[in-house]
């Protein structure tokens, strides 16, 4: 980590004492007042001795602020110093098996409940089982040390906030809450185990690794899966997770955005035996939506090389993707030798998949965004037109006047400035999907400019 070299600069100058304050110092304290610097300067001998650092770099010991601020930043090992790492390492995994032996089994739930239900205050008409907080601080002295550490004041203060009920909670919402918090926590220790670099976010191959590891867990999986389609599968369940959780592309993401965004329960779920065919169509991760993916990319791939060319991605889909659109897809996205993997397919199927997504329409801006400039103006829009215009030649069909689309492009959006059109005012508009959909692709664009015939047909 990196700190500012000015912010550095700031805390060199400024002078700092051990000696307490005198009451009459504290009173004539005022929080307002810029801070006072040392009017040594950086050069002069005073300074240099004050300096939290001496010029090598290393910590000056000396300097008065090792005796009242703690160190607050420990570097990590480099990665050559296989020693250091190792012990790290050690510790890292001895920590988490701690924290492991602190949650709560099933069986240590089913007791809490048992408790809950036993001090139950009120029974409502409806059946709804309350508690008053006389009865939790019972509830709290009957369970066990490691349950009542879930089981806090404060928790009852906020389920009381809303609650339908003066002074009472429902005795369910505590269970959940304490039921959530050690799925939240078993599943922060479990993602921690991989967390090599130790600095709460997982790259990708670590989410691999992670990956491939539950895959026996997961029963609607574990069966079915072959060991040579399994790299697919890894390979997919992983790209959903950067692609939502890291549109920036930085390689790497947060533990707690994993736990925060859902998608780690959308995998779990997969964990019962059974489940809906609805529900596994709908669940990304599942093996029918996986299968679905990875065989729209095989027979779009007629030469059997195993990449797509532009003009074997044209028929994705509805197969009405604009030419303009897909040059810009391959100009913008990875390739090799002018042809797409699997791994950038993920990403634009995805994309399209999830136009009312932020995430997807970071990815979709990126492709409109001819010019680079981190907005569109009508003369962007009309250059992405033009693909919809040769699509309606091609089907013979009556030609639409571009001001008039970009004037209702604009209505749309509402951007803040009138004349350009940014990824957040895309965002904000709420009609991003359809601004989009009438740029890049024909069907959307002829369902929309006869969405009024539809609904009278209705």
């Amino acid at each position: 980590m990196e700190l500012d070299p000015d912010i550095i600069k700031e805390f060199e100058n400024l002078e700092v004492t051990t000696k307490k304050p005198s009451e009459e110092e504290i009173k004539a304290f005022d929080e307002n007042a810029p801070l006072k610097v040392s009017n040594t300067g950086r050069g002069g001998a005073a300074a240099a001795a004050n300096k939290p650092n001496s010029p090598n770099g290393k910590p000056n010991t000396n300097h008065p602020t090792y005796s009242t601020i703690p160190k607050f930043f420990h570097a990590p090992p480099a990665p050559t110093d296989t020693l250091r790492q190792n012990l790290r390492k050690e510790a890292h995994s001895l920590f988490l098996q701690k924290r492991s032996q602190e949650l709560l089994d099933n069986e240590e739930l089913n007791t809490l409940w048992s408790i809950l239900e036993k001090h139950c205050t009120q029974v409502t008409p409806m059946g709804q089982q309350l508690i008053g907080y006389d009865d939790y601080l019972k509830v709290m002295q009957a369970v066990s040390a490691k349950c009542r550490k879930y089981l806090t004041a404060r928790l009852f203060a906020k389920l009381q906030c809303h609650s339908g009920y003066p002074g009472k909670v429902e005795i369910v919402s505590i269970f959940n809450y304490t039921m959530r918090k050690v799925w939240l926590t078993q599943g922060r220790i479990g993602l921690s185990f991989y967390d090599d670099v130790g600095q709460g976010y997982l790259r990708e191959i670590d989410m691999e690794n992670y990956i491939i590891d539950i895959i026996p867990t997961l029963a609607q999986i574990s069966g079915c899966v072959q060991p040579s389609f399994q790299s697919f599968y890894v390979c997919t369940v992983v790209k959903k997770f950067f692609f939502f959780l890291d549109p920036l592309h930085t390689g790497r993401i947060r533990i707690r955005d994993i736990l925060a965004s859902g998608l780690l329960t959308e995998l779990l779920e997969l964990r019962d035996e059974e489940s809906s065919k609805e529900s596994q169509e709908h669940n990304w991760f599942s093996m029918p939506s996986v299968l679905t993916v990875y065989g729209n990319y095989l027979n779009l791939d007629k030469d059997h090389n195993g990449m797509l060319s532009k003009k074997e991605l044209a028929a994705y889909g509805s197969g009405t993707l604009t030419s303009v659109f897909l040059d810009r897809v391959f100009d913008e996205c990875r390739t090799f030798d002018g042809e797409m993997d699997y791994k950038t397919f993920l990403d634009f199927v995805l994309a399209l998949d999830n136009r009312h997504e932020p995430q997807s329409l970071h990815y979709l801006f990126r492709i409109l965004d001819v010019q680079h400039k981190g907005y569109l103006t009508a003369q962007t829009l009309h250059y992405f037109f033009k693909g919809i215009q040769e699509q309606i030649r091609a089907v013979n069909a009556e030609s639409v006047n571009f001001e008039d689309l970009k004037d209702e492009i604009f209505d749309m959006v509402k951007s803040k400035d009138p004349y350009k059109i940014t990824l957040q005012d895309l965002i904000n508009c709420g009609q991003a999907e359809t601004v989009v959909s009438i740029l890049i692709e024909f069907h959307k664009f002829w369902a929309y400019e006869n969405r009024e015939e539809g609904s009278h047909n209705v």
